[in-house]
């Protein structure tokens, strides 16, 4: 069985950071954290669709960084957790891009309660986003990229994948968890495809939607008589500062380039020292 991951070390840096002539999909890409991993990957070159159930701020993405890097930037509206929708996505990207080479599963949803209080609904849709929507990602894109270039899938993946911060997290810890152990899973299974498979898991970035459904899990917590941390807990750091977008975006950028080409099954932890 041949495996074709190559041996890259004669290549210059610039090479194997660059992602020119690659056509890569980021999903949950219109705002936050997945924005700026599409901004990094636009920057190295590579052409993009944006994906996002909010198709007005995904198109306004695309827009924007078609117009700043240079490169073929598409959006459209996809639902991660839907089979026909995730399929329907990664067509779109072989017909406007030309294939997949790159996809990254940021698409997620933090929802936090009381597990006493946590209601079935909740429950199904963070699996369903988190869990779900991984493995539909990382099959419709396996399925899509070519046999002798192979590829790179990135799952974002949370350092609740690997500790529990705080309670309430019972949904949201059990769904990383299972990103995590896809993300090993994949790695077996695809690595005789030349696809290779890695995490990032990222420490509490205050992005929109972070910080909403944080506040929005505290403030149900209250009303039950439940005393929840602060936001501020989870902003703890050893390099002295809160973790930003970008922090995440460069080590997502670093899985999906030639960099990292030794590397599949494994989750880099994008901390700043929080699980030590």
């Amino acid at each position: 069985m041949s495996f074709p991951f190559p041996d890259v070390s004669t290549r210059s840096l610039a090479d194997l950071l660059s992602l020119r002539g690659r056509r890569a999909v980021v999903t949950g890409a219109a705002q936050g954290l997945g924005k700026a991993i599409a901004a990094r990957v636009a920057e190295a070159g590579a052409d993009l669709l944006l994906i996002d159930l909010n198709e007005d701020a995904a198109r306004a993405a695309a827009s924007e960084l078609s117009a700043r890097y240079g490169v073929r930037v598409v959006s459209t509206r996809a639902d991660v957790s839907d089979t026909a929708s995730v399929a329907a996505a990664a067509d779109l990207a072989v017909a406007e891009l030309g294939g997949i080479d790159i996809w990254v599963n940021n698409a997620g949803i933090f929802p936090n309660a009381p597990v006493t209080m946590m209601p079935d609904e909740m429950w199904d849709a963070t699996f369903a986003v988190n869990a779900r929507g991984v493995f539909l990602g990382a099959r419709e894109a396996a399925r899509r990229m070519s046999g002798d270039a192979g590829g790179v899938i990135v799952n974002i993946i949370s350092t609740a994948g690997v500790q529990v911060a705080f309670p309430g997290m019972v949904a949201y810890v059990g769904s990383k968890h299972a990103a995590l152990g896809m993300t090993k899973a994949l790695a077996v299974d695809l690595a005789p495809r030349g696809i290779r498979v890695l995490g990032v898991a990222p420490s509490f970035v205050p992005t929109e939607g972070n910080i909403a459904a944080a506040k929005a899990g505290a403030e149900a917590a209250a009303a039950a008589g439940i005393e929840m941390p602060p936001l501020e807990v989870m902003n703890t750091s050893l390099i002295g500062r809160v973790g930003a977008p970008d922090d995440i975006a460069r080590v997502v950028l670093f899985a999906a380039s030639d960099l990292s080409m030794i590397m599949t099954g494994s989750t880099l932890l994008a901390d700043a020292g929080e699980t030590l």
